[in-house]
């Protein structure tokens, strides 16, 4: 297997490296309580590019009450987040924030 190092490059003003933007892209599924509640089936899971994200929530639309995938752009070593944007929503689905 083929390892990929990726370097960052310092700044000419000897700065350390700004680190860019990176998306986030998540899935979540909810299940039904006793109480009928929606609540998480379990912690969202980061998934590796938007087509991952929806071909997983696909399938797992089937098991669930409800499941959605979105994207929002990040910087966590800053802890900012921008807006999200839903790539794939089915089922009962509570309003994100």
């Amino acid at each position: 297997m083929e390892t990929i190092t990726m370097r960052l490059q310092q700044q000419s003003s000897g700065q350390p490296p700004v680190q860019k933007p990176t998306t986030l892209i998540v899935v979540l599924a909810f299940e039904r309580g006793e109480d009928g509640e929606l609540r998480p089936a379990f912690e969202a899971q980061q998934m590796p590019s938007e087509h991952a994200a929806i071909q997983r929530a696909k399938l797992m639309s089937r098991g669930y009450a409800g499941v959605i995938a979105w994207k929002r752009p990040a910087r966590p070593d800053e802890g900012e987040f921008g807006d999200s944007e839903v790539l794939f929503q089915a089922g009962d689905v509570p309003e994100m924030e």
